[in-house]
């Protein structure tokens, strides 16, 4: 009888937000420049937008250790005192387009940081806020901040950001299971940490180390997965 896989905890690793860890490339320059050009700022707001796992909360953690800035979610203003957190010094509110009943509080959220003097970094999946904020004061406000996206990663990108990925729990995969892994998947930040916590949880159940063929085990059945890469030999 074959043995049972082992059983994992999934007490993934918390992943490395400091400056030095955030993978730059073409697509997130611009986005990186202007976080660290803070105090600096051509606006005291500024709105990162990216698809999910981009980077917008790892530029966050970057703005706030250099800023002093509380991060806080969209959701967790309508609990709060807008004048006295404004007081408090800068502010990063994230996934501003994920909390709709946030508007009318985020509205005066940054009304009291410009009356301070404040700056607020925002996060959100879309630059336009046209496409999901109703509230029509707010919109004026969020179409004053200078905006800039994290693009979709390259294939240099995103092998650098599987290594560091991997590195987060502590693994260091052959340069074969990055190649692979970097031609066939989707090619998003959200697929390069699924697909490294799924070679990661089957690595731990089975015992097996995080080779081409656990790579290849692991990305079978992920939505963007090709099976063959044209002009590769079989």
């Amino acid at each position: 009888m074959a043995e049972a896989p082992q059983l994992t905890l999934g007490l993934g690793l918390p992943p490395s937000l400091g400056r030095e860890d955030f993978v730059i490339g073409e697509g997130n320059r611009e986005a990186f420049a202007a976080v660290e050009a803070w105090p600096d700022w051509s606006s005291d707001l500024l709105l990162v937008c990216g698809p999910e796992g981009a980077g917008k909360s790892h530029l966050a953690a970057i703005w706030s250790e250099a800023s002093g800035g509380r991060i806080l979610h969209a959701s967790e203003l309508g609990a709060l005192d807008w004048s006295r957190l404004a007081a408090t010094g800068p502010i990063a509110v994230e996934d501003i387009d994920r909390a709709p009943d946030a508007e009318q509080s985020l509205f005066h959220l940054i009304n009291d940081i410009r009356a301070a003097g404040g700056s607020m970094l925002m996060t959100a999946r879309r630059a336009d806020p046209g496409r999901w904020c109703v509230l029509p004061d707010l919109l004026s406000r969020l179409r004053s901040a200078r905006p800039v996206a994290l693009a979709a990663p390259d294939e240099p990108l995103l092998r650098m950001v599987l290594v560091k990925l991997f590195a987060d729990r502590q693994i260091k995969p052959d340069a074969t299971v990055l190649e692979f892994l970097s031609r066939r998947m989707e090619r998003s930040f959200a697929a390069a940490s699924e697909i490294v916590d799924r070679i990661d949880r089957l690595s731990l159940a089975t015992g097996r180390s995080p080779t081409r063929p656990l790579a290849a085990e692991a990305l079978a059945g992920l939505a963007g997965f090709d099976q063959a890469v044209p002009g590769e030999a079989k």
